[in-house]
Parts: structure tokens; C-alpha cells; sequence
């Protein structure tokens, strides 16, 4: 969620290294003062990712070092209506991979991930809590809730291996489904926000899965996705084939309680790229405060692809939202029901138009631009991107975030604003990610 914002506010790598250092030298018994998680060998490393010296590597047994830095930088303006001050935070993320063999027929794989977050007001932006799709707690945080918070957690731990003609994995895996690009309905498991900045990693769940390949394209599979309590576990069938150039998917099981069904179809007609993806819940906990808001409903999309002679490259999608509220008013249940809180649904709408253009001005430079605009209540997030590739493994990207549509309407205190759109509740936000791969 925190590389979806944007930024205005930077934040040196030097002042976090000098902060930590200071505060590491203060009583460990002084609440809020120490980061333990930080010990001089990840500061070192963090110190040789920046002048350059930390590249991909093979270590001894064939084992494969790689990893990446990087740093989000945000300032988000004053929602109308007051409900949420100004606020600036810095997001820097350390993370290193490690993949090897144990034989000629066992994989592994395993990466550590290490979020230093700065934010003020202190506490306005929480630490990721644990993910719905993690049965084993390998997180660690520190200074939650303090300007400076901390969290180390284990993304990656799996064993891969072919048996049967299957392709098995076990552990903590990225599982990915669907082919639309900007918000993919058949991605289920742990997708990205439509407004995501970084999708560079997918993060980690809990899971065992069995894949046979077949014929061009084809796979039959299934998933058993283990989540933080029973109610969270999923079960779930899949299968992919490539029909007289038309590339079918499909998924069918129970997603946390819920039973699940899938279609997606992609194509192309002449130069444009067409995508279509539908997925149905049967809905869980209607009648509990926190719970889906519907008995039933549907996620789906249309996403088109086209490169014209400008070498612009536009792609435009028109998603429903089932899982959201007919009218602003609701707003509020939908943003505390389970979709939302699971990441099954980011929106709180229910009809949407996408356009993301995208223009290489320079190989060095991409001017890019993403509009996500609520088709009920006319509110809209407009978020030009400038990418510049800085050199071959580092590069830095600065955007803003403009949000509009009707402010909220004031209610007597202490109730809160009453939301008349989506996105005009939300203040605008603009700044800079920087990250470094090795």
C-alpha cells in the first residue's frame, strides 16, 4: 500500500544512516529508541548498495546473490474537510535474494526483506500488518507506531522440485493468475493496487502448488494457499491454453470461505491487444460488521491495448467492482468490509474507467501518465510519471498524484466528514521512488 501513494517530501539515505547509528548508541532498555533489526553489517550493506559496490553475485555451492534498494519519498496534502492532516513519510526498503540447488532436482529460494519507515506525524502511516495469506508469522517489527518504525520479514522460502511430470513448490512463494496488466480481476491470491508505483516483486504467501505443463502454453494446476486462521485458507484449480490464438485461463475453488470462479480470454485484433476477465464470489459474513457488503457479487474487466504511429502506447480499461457500494454514502463500510481489508478490492466504487498512455521520449526516459476515474460519483486520481534510467541498475522516478471531485460534506463533531466521492475525500500527493537493483 505505501508504494501506491506518491511524494513530495525526500528524504537522504545518509540522515537515516546517521539517525540509526546515534539511536543504536542510546539505552536498549529507553521504549521507542533502538533498532535492533539494524545491526552494522545491514547498514553496511545498505552504505555499498548506494556507492555502487553491492552487484549480483554467485557464491560458493552455486548459490546466487541479488537484491535491490530502494526508496519512496512521499508528501500527501491535507484531506478536505480536515479528517487527515499533511503528512510526509519515507519508505526504504532493503531486500536480498538467495536462490540454489540442492541437487539436480531440488531448488530453493529465499529472500529477506527489511522496511525502514519514517512518517510524520509519527504513527500517521502504520507498519504492514500480517498478511492474510501467511500462516507462519517470520516478521519482526520495532518504534511501531514513532516517527521511525521498522520491520524484517521473511518474503521468500520455498523448495521447488518436478515430480510426475509436476512442477511443485512449497513454502513461501509468489502465486500470481490473470493477464491484464493495469487491474487484473483473475489475480486473486495477492494482487497489486491499480495506482501500484513499484510491481517489481509480488509479495510472498503461504502456499503448496502443483503445475503440469502442456502443449503451447497449456498448464493444469492447483494451489492450496494456507492464510492466518481457518478462515483464510484457500483451495483453488487452475488451468491455461492457448485455443486458435486466443490464450484461456480459468480458476475455480474457495478463496477465504469463499466459493470462486474465474474466466479470462485474451487476443488481439489487428494492432489492438484485447484482454476480458471476469471472477464471481459467493459473499461471507454478509451479516457481520466488517464482513462482504453483498451475497454475490462480481469483479470484472476490459483492458485494450494499442501502439500508434507516435509510438505512444495506450492501454484503457473499464473495471466493475462488485465488491464495492452503489453510493458515496456507503463509502465508509466498503473501505472496513473484507475485500478491502484482504486486498481483494482497492476501490470503493463500483464502475470504472483506466487509461494509462506511455511515450519512451529518449531510451533513458519514459514520460507516462495513469487515470483511474469513478464512473458513479465523476471523482478521479490523474498521476503523471516521469521514469529516468539513471544507469544500468538504478533508477528514479518522480510523480504526483492529483485527486479530484466533491469534498466531503462537514458533519457536527465528532462524527466524521460524510464523503460525497471517492476520490475528492483524498488529498493529492507527489514525490519520488528510487531504486537500485544488484
Amino acid at each position: 500500500m505505501l508504494e501506491g501513494i506518491g511524494i513530495g517530501w525526500l528524504a537522504t539515505m545518509t540522515d537515516f544512516f546517521t539517525y540509526l547509528q546515534i539511536q543504536g548508541t542510546r539505552d536498549p532498555s529507553a521504549k521507542g529508541k533502538t533498532f535492533k533489526c539494524l545491526p552494522p553489517l545491514l547498514l553496511a550493506l545498505l552504505s555499498l548498495c548506494l556507492s555502487g559496490q553491492v552487484a549480483a553475485a554467485e557464491l560458493p555451492g552455486g548459490v546466487r546473490l541479488g537484491g535491490h534498494l530502494k526508496s519512496l519519498n512521499v508528501h500527501v496534502q491535507a484531506a478536505p474537510g480536515g479528517s487527515f492532516p499533511d503528512t510526509d513519510f519515507s519508505s526504504n526498503r532493503l531486500r536480498l535474494d538467495l536462490t540454489g540447488s540442492a541437487g539436480e532436482t531440488l531448488d530453493w529460494e529465499l529472500s529477506a526483506e527489511n522496511l525502514l519507515l519514517y512518517t510524520d506525524p509519527k504513527g500517521s502511516i502504520p507498519l504492514p500488518g500480517q498478511s492474510a495469506n501467511r500462516a507462519v508469522e517470520l516478521e519482526q517489527s520495532w518504534n511501531e507506531g514513532e516517527d521511525f518504525a521498522n520491520r524484517l520479514e521473511v518474503d521468500r522460502l520455498n523448495l521447488r522440485t518436478t515430480l510426475l511430470g509436476v512442477d511443485w513448490t512449497v513454502g513461501r512463494q509468489a502465486i500470481g493468475f490473470g493477464g491484464i496488466l493495469m487491474f487484473s480481476p483473475l489475480d486473486i491470491i495477492a494482487p497489486f493496487p491499480p495506482d501500484a508505483l513499484d510491481t517489481d516483486v509480488r509479495p510472498g504467501v503461504d502456499a503448496l502448488r502443483g503445475v503440469r505443463y502442456f502443449g503451447r502454453g497449456g498448464q493444469i494446476g492447483a494451489v492450496a494457499v494456507l492464510g492466518d486462521g481457518r478462515d483464510n485458507h484457500s483451495y483453488l484449480a487452475t488451468f491455461s491454453h492457448n485455443w486458435k490464438e486466443v490464450d484461456v485461463q480459468g480458476l475455480g475453488g474457495l478463496l477465504r470461505k469463499r466459493p470462486t470462479v474465474g474466466l479470462g480470454l485474451a487476443g488481439s485484433l489487428g494492432g489492438l491487444g484485447i484482454k476480458a476477465e471476469a471472477t464471481a464470489y459467493q459473499g461471507k459474513n454478509t451479516d457481520k460488521a466488517g464482513g462482504d457488503l453483498h451475497d454475490t457479487f462480481t469483479i470484472a474487466a476490459l483492458e485494450t491495448w494499442y501502439r500508434f504511429e507516435s509510438d505512444i502506447v495506450l492501454l484503457a480499461e473499464y473495471l466493475y467492482n462488485g465488491a464495492g457500494a452503489e453510493e458515496p454514502g456507503d463509502y465508509p463500510r466498503a473501505a472496513v468490509s473484507a475485500p478491502f481489508r484482504e486486498g481483494l478490492s482497492f476501490l470503493l466504487g463500483r464502475h470504472y474507467l483506466l487509461l494509462a498512455p506511455s511515450y519512451e521520449a529518449h531510451p533513458l526516459a519514459t514520460l507516462s501518465g495513469l487515470l483511474i476515474w469513478n464512473l458513479d460519483d465523476g471523482s478521479f486520481m490523474l498521476r503523471p510519471l516521469v521514469d529516468l534510467s539513471l544507469s544500468d541498475n538504478l533508477v528514479l522516478q518522480a510523480f504526483w498524484n492529483y485527486n479530484g471531485g466533491r469534498d466531503p460534506r462537514p458533519l457536527p463533531s465528532p462524527l466524521p466528514p460524510l464523503p460525497r466521492s471517492e476520490f475528492g475525500s483524498a488529498g493529492s500527493s507527489g514525490g519520488l521512488l528510487i531504486k537500485y537493483f544488484f
